[in-house]
């Protein structure tokens, strides 16, 4: 399935909208991850930790959304945003939204 931020694809015609698909994503952060970010971001440099939180979030969003626009018949998502949300007591937890528009291209 192609999928893209764009509202069109280069060389390829929309026939059809199915309509808009969002996929979600809601991950906790455990302790011992939040300890070891903490040191990170004491001494310095990246959070592995959270960044791959992050990514294994944000692909299950994308994986959902594209789950979702296949159901509907799509072949294509356009016009993809990515959100991205802190929730929960003390922030513990992480939002990732991922929302387009499911398309059949030719």
């Amino acid at each position: 399935m192609i999928t893209t931020t764009t509202n069109t694809i280069e060389g390829r015609q929309i026939r059809e909208y199915l309509g808009l698909v969002t996929g979600e994503a809601i991950m906790g952060a455990n302790v011992f991850r939040d300890f070891m970010a903490g040191i990170t971001d004491l001494i310095g440099g990246r959070s592995d930790a959270y960044e791959s939180k992050l990514a294994d979030a944000r692909e299950t969003a994308l994986q959902e959304m594209q789950d979702i626009a296949e159901q509907k018949g799509a072949n294509a998502v356009v016009g993809i945003d990515i959100d991205y949300e802190v929730l929960g007591a003390n922030n513990g937890m992480l939002m990732v939204t991922a929302t387009g528009t499911a398309v059949k291209i030719e």
